[in-house]
């Protein structure tokens, strides 16, 4: 939503707010300080609890403009329903600013549920420049990215090193590894997320992409997805687990699974978030001092990640949209972005404090990372966007679990993906 795509778990969140204690939007006559006062931000659930302190300091000097936090539930898809419920409500909405998945921004400024934002308010020259692109919708800004995130390859440095065998920069060097290493160690060769739900959907494009292809163009009204592209890397997918060296366990992992897959030492390769790779570098874990991370490979050389994060918004039923966007700038500004990475273990979206030798030394991936999120692509852009994940995950599952051939499998997908964009 690690895109939240854990996607639901990407998102911060921050305190559990009782629904009667939020207050109500309060139409009215306007005044010189209607845009400026308190406000209630939603987001997903807690990983790290420390974004309440950075809350807090805003809480002490706002004291006029205080933040009232709303916790939505860990699953962004749960998240992603409450939201749009309270956005129906429209002036009797709860929320103000929106902490959301970077895949629903489009989604949500299609319905006329976001108010559309200045960009010279906002710091936007500083962060990552693909982040940006997660906050558009028609060519206008409508969010304002907060986190980011990019999918890695963690590898067993040690068996690597150990069978004199450099680690994977494409497909086949991965699956080789795969399938004649790790069974010698009694390893499961690679796993990523492949349960059928938002991960799956994350995968399968990342696959897609890292063979030069697409899914949607032009914002969704195009489908592009029928390429040899997509059925080499929906391919590379479905032949890994015929084969075996793709576990069948992988089936039912989400993130946490196919980290702890790995962190109890049961997997040569493992793509997942960057979070991943400090809990197995962690004191306790099984692999610790033994995990290498790489970009995720690709079919040719390096691959292609999916831009994971979270995206700051304001509704359009605000009740202080002055105040909503001084807070947005607030949690952008380098202090606070730095905390987002020291003390939320999450990817910041300020480019240079992927550059700062002190932070390097603690998190030494973030140049990777950072590599990784400046080659990455949005997940397929869509006003429909739930609707098409839908679609990915269902003709992905059944290319996987054999019931259909990759060929058939993206011949549906382009055949039900354009029935969603046309409707």
């Amino acid at each position: 939503m690690r895109w939240m795509t854990t996607a639901g778990k990407c998102l911060l969140a921050l305190g559990v707010v009782l629904a009667g204690c939020v207050p109500a939007h309060r139409p009215g006559a306007h005044s010189a300080d209607a845009d400026r006062g308190p406000l209630t931000l939603a987001t997903a659930g807690d990983l790290t609890g420390y974004l309440g302190s950075v809350l807090g300091d805003w809480n002490r000097d706002h004291p006029d403009e205080q933040i009232t936090l709303v916790q939505l539930p860990d699953s962004a898809d749960e998240t992603h329903a409450q939201m749009v419920t309270d956005l129906r409500r429209a002036e009797h909405s709860r929320f103000d600013v929106l902490n959301i998945d970077v895949a629903w921004t489009s989604e949500f400024a299609a319905a006329g549920w976001l108010r559309p934002l200045e960009r010279d308010r906002f710091p936007l020259k500083s962060f990552l420049q693909p982040v940006v692109d997660t906050a558009t919708y028609g060519n206008r800004l409508y969010a304002v990215p907060y986190v980011t995130n990019a999918g890695l390859l963690l590898y067993r440095k040690d068996i690597l090193a150990k069978e004199g065998v450099s680690p994977p920069h494409t497909w086949a060097e991965l699956e080789e590894a795969a399938k004649t290493i790790a069974p010698k160690y009694g390893l499961g060769g690679y796993a990523g997320q492949f349960l059928p739900y938002e991960g799956l959907t994350v995968n399968a494009a990342e696959a897609v992409y890292s063979a030069g292809g697409s899914i949607l163009g032009d914002e969704g009204r195009r489908v592009t997805v029928n390429s040899a592209a997509a059925r080499q890397g929906i391919g590379f997918l479905a032949r890994g687990v015929r084969q075996g060296w793709i576990p069948r366990a992988a089936l039912t992992y989400k993130e946490e699974e196919s980290k702890q897959a790995f962190q109890d030492g049961r997997l040569l390769f493992l793509r997942n978030w960057p979070y991943a790779f400090a809990s197995a570098s962690a004191p306790g874990s099984a692999v610790a001092g033994k995990v290498g991370v790489l970009p995720l490979p690709g079919l040719d050389g390096p691959g292609r990640s999916v831009l994971g994060g979270s995206d700051l918004a304001v509704s359009a039923h605000a009740r202080h949209p002055d105040t909503a966007a001084r807070l947005i700038a607030y949690l952008t500004s380098e202090a606070v972005q730095r905390q987002v990475l020291t003390r939320g273990a999450l990817p910041p979206v300020r480019a240079a404090l992927y550059e700062d030798p002190d932070l390097v030394k603690k998190f030494p991936y973030l140049p990777i990372l950072r590599s990784s999120v400046l080659h990455a692509a949005p997940r397929p852009k869509s006003p429909r966007y739930d609707q098409v994940s839908l679609v990915v995950q269902a003709a992905v599952q059944d290319a996987l679990t054999g019931h259909q051939t990759p060929e058939a499998a993206v011949r549906r997908l382009s055949r039900e993906l354009d029935a969603v964009s046309t409707h």
